[in-house]
């Protein structure tokens, strides 16, 4: 169990690609919410840091910030992160921001692709979890990871939306939000639903990124600053993207038809915007 003083109240959990980002930064923009800016992947990739280097996520915290959370969007599909958050923070509140399916593994193909990851076309990637990266298509399996939560984890602990929902009442799910955290919503004005699109950031170079990845954790408090800013726009570069062809875009949804019609059972979420053909639009 992780001592009460510092404990997260709530985990932003997933699903990667399902623009979590905004979610933590309008909590953020709350002064009775912490949350760490960085993604501390503690209970999944992290885990062997200890507890100690997770609490030095929460140190700056305020005093007035009584709600304290993190957001780390892969702990949704990693295998171990639910048994390993059951038995450290057992009365967590849980947030889970989906996207479809279809629509989250092309956004994450693009984002290895951009980092220069993969090379290939997207049908190299997603025809089939069988290729070097299964996590396009198996982290969009939203019910079939939910399943190793719902054994652990009471249903009023958790919280789930869409996207979808984000981008057409964003206020209404930030007051959902807070509320379901233990807190009064604060919505900025002005903060329409937009995530940070990174499918149209330049990039640097693969081998300069490679080269910087040491200093990763030290340049991250630069970010934003213009002058570092400024130089990064010197080198970096916009990238072109294979397209999402609609059939391939067809047999992604066919590949998700069964986990999406557990999950609207699981939630009792109305799911049919994801489950009717579509016509393309453009994925970031």
């Amino acid at each position: 169990m992780i001592d009460r003083t510092w404990r997260p109240q709530f985990l932003v959990i997933g699903a990667v690609k399902a623009a979590t980002t905004w979610i933590q930064a309008r909590l953020q923009e709350n002064p009775a919410i912490f949350m760490p800016a960085p993604e501390p992947h503690y209970f999944s990739s992290e885990f062997e840091r200890g507890e100690e280097w997770y609490r030095t996520f929460f140190a700056e915290r305020p005093a007035a910030a009584h709600v304290i959370g993190e957001k780390s969007a892969d702990y949704l599909a990693h295998p171990l992160a639910a048994r390993r958050i059951a038995s450290r923070l057992p009365d967590v509140k849980l947030v889970l921001q989906l996207r479809n399916p279809v629509d989250r593994a092309y956004s994450d193909y693009k984002m290895f692709y951009r980092r220069g990851t993969v090379k290939g076309p997207p049908e190299e990637y997603l025809s089939s979890p069988d290729n070097p990266f299964p996590r396009f298509l198996e982290d969009g399996l939203y019910a079939r990871h939910l399943a190793r939560w719902f054994d652990l984890f009471p249903r009023e602990q958790m919280l789930a939306y869409l996207y979808e929902d984000v981008v057409a009442q964003p206020r209404q799910i930030i007051t959902a939000v807070s509320r379901h955290i233990g807190t009064k919503p604060c919505f900025e004005p002005g903060h329409a639903a937009t995530h940070d699109n990174s499918s149209r950031t330049a990039i640097l170079p693969l081998p300069l990124r490679r080269a910087l990845a040491p200093l990763k954790d030290s340049m991250r408090p630069l970010r934003g600053n213009p002058v570092f800013e400024g130089v990064r726009s010197l080198i970096a570069r916009e990238v072109a993207y294979p397209p999402l062809t609609p059939a391939l875009r067809e047999r992604l949804r066919d590949f998700y038809a069964r986990d999406v019609e557990t999950l609207e059972a699981m939630f009792g979420l109305d799911l049919a915007r994801w489950k009717a053909p579509t016509r393309h639009v453009p994925v970031s």
